[in-house]
C-alpha cells in the first residue's frame, strides 16, 4: 500500500489530548474503514506541540500541531481527509505521498532537541553602554535631573503664592 504522511492543525483552545484523540479517531477508523479490516495503520505519529501560525486561520494564531505517518489505501485516505475537513477542531491538514517513512524523528522534533542542548553559554557580557556600575531606583536620569533645582518636584502649576486661581482668567483685577 502507498505512504502518506498527514500534518494537521488543531484549534489551540483544545487540549493535547483532544489532539491525540483525534489521532486515536484516525486510527480507528483508517483500521476498519466501512466494516471492512484494510490492514492500514498509522506508522507514526509524532505531536509537534502548540506552535505560532503564518496567519489568522478562523481567528486562531496559534495552533497544534500533529504529524502522522500512514500507510493505507488512496480509498481510505480519501475518507479520511473527508472526516477531518468535518471536524471542527482541525483548521488545516496537509497530506503528501512519500516513498517511506523516516522512524527518525522529524525535522521539527530535531531542531527543538537542538535548542535544548545548547544550555549554557557562559556568562553574560555587559551592555554595550553599560558602565558596570548598578545603578538604584533613585539613580535613574529622571530623577536626578528633578532632584538638581526642582525640590518641589517639577511641580509649576498655579500662582506665585502657591494657590490656585479658579475658572478661566476674564482680565479681571487680582
Amino acid at each position: 500500500m502507498p505512504l502518506y504522511e498527514t500534518v494537521i492543525i488543531a484549534r489551540n483552545d483544545v487540549t493535547q489530548q483532544q489532539v491525540e484523540g483525534i489521532a486515536d479517531a484516525i486510527a480507528i477508523q483508517l483500521d476498519t474503514d466501512n466494516g471492512t479490516d484494510t490492514g492500514a495503520t498509522v506508522k507514526k505519529r509524532e505531536y509537534w506541540g502548540l506552535r505560532s501560525l503564518a496567519y489568522r486561520i478562523n481567528k486562531n494564531r496559534k495552533g497544534h500541531y500533529l504529524l502522522l505517518g500512514i500507510d493505507t489505501k488512496p480509498a481510505a485516505l480519501k475518507e479520511m481527509e473527508r472526516q477531518l475537513g468535518l471536524n471542527e477542531d482541525v483548521l488545516r491538514f496537509m497530506t503528501i505521498r512519500v516513498d517511506a517513512i523516516e522512524e527518525a524523528p522529524s525535522a521539527i522534533l530535531s531542531r527543538k532537541s537542538d535548542d535544548r542542548e545548547r544550555g549554557f553559554r557562559g556568562p553574560k557580557p555587559s551592555g554595550r553602554f553599560d558602565s558596570g556600575r548598578k545603578r538604584g531606583f533613585d539613580d535613574r536620569e529622571e530623577f536626578r535631573a528633578r532632584d538638581d533645582g526642582d525640590r518641589d518636584g517639577g511641580f509649576r502649576g498655579g500662582d506665585r503664592d502657591g494657590g490656585f486661581r479658579g475658572g478661566r482668567d476674564l482680565g479681571g483685577e487680582e
